[in-house]
């Protein structure tokens, strides 16, 4: 069955859930890993980022769309480009908390965005159970990450809930991913603090040929990489042996 979540708050197990933030979390991880980070820590708050500051490790994130005065970056896709460490740590409104929310009950967690839309697409298409997990906007539904949840599942074969048809009509209702973002909340939000470019990069489509997947690495925190390197993470934590990278 597909099935696509409004918001976090409906996130159920499923044997795989892809969270999706596409203004602006999840487009940003994508870029950040394509771009040579080797991993990024998604914290649920604030507070709990900057409990995991340490060396080789970038501060990234917003409250009110804006980077926190102590951040080293924002959560602007284009600032992730050249990796200034190796690890991004990443506490956003809505993505990172919905990321640590999937990864806590689901099977496999994924990252999906426009930028690696049809990489994401392929990597469901033998799964049987999916649940797309829209970020929404403090609690409430965003149609943004609407819209691509249902570009992905319109992409996929089996039966799926009336929440998936409903995001499927969504995604059929715009010819242009660029109008569609352009026509949510957030977008206007974005733009009117000078932030129109972060939504014009998260527009762009399938440029990006990678998967990033997420795990819960400490409480609050998932990791999200390469999958390879999540199973192994995975593997390596049934076994006990925690990977130091991942330590407070």
């Amino acid at each position: 069955m597909i099935d696509v979540a409004f918001t976090r708050a409906e996130v159920r197990p499923a044997a795989v859930a892809v969270v999706i933030d596409v203004l602006r979390a999840s487009s940003s991880i994508v870029q950040a890993l394509a771009s040579g980070y080797a991993r990024v820590l998604c914290a649920e708050s604030l507070e709990r980022a900057r409990e995991l500051r340490a060396p080789g490790r970038v501060l990234a994130g917003e409250q009110d769309l804006v980077p926190p005065e102590d951040f080293d970056l924002g959560n602007s896709p284009g600032g992730f480009h050249h990796p200034r460490g190796e690890e991004l740590i990443l506490a956003t409104t809505n993505g990172a908390p919905a990321l640590v929310a999937a990864a806590g009950v689901a099977e496999r967690v994924l990252v999906g965005a426009l930028l690696n839309l049809d990489a994401v697409t392929a990597a469901l298409a033998a799964e049987d159970d999916v649940q797309l997990v829209c970020a929404g906007t403090h609690g409430r539904v965003g149609l943004e990450d609407v819209y691509v949840a249902g570009r992905i599942a319109l992409g996929l074969p089996g039966p799926r809930t009336d929440a998936t048809r409903t995001a499927e009509c969504v995604a059929a209702r715009y010819r242009e991913p660029i109008t569609a973002l352009s026509d949510s909340e957030d977008a206007r939000a974005l733009a009117e603090v000078g932030l129109q470019d972060d939504v014009d990069a998260c527009a762009q489509e399938s440029v990006i040929d990678a998967v990033p997947a997420a795990t819960i690495s400490a409480p609050g925190v998932a990791l999200v990489t390469p999958e390879a390197e999540v199973e192994l993470y995975t593997k390596a934590k049934k076994s006990r042996l925690q990977p130091v990278t991942t330590e407070d």
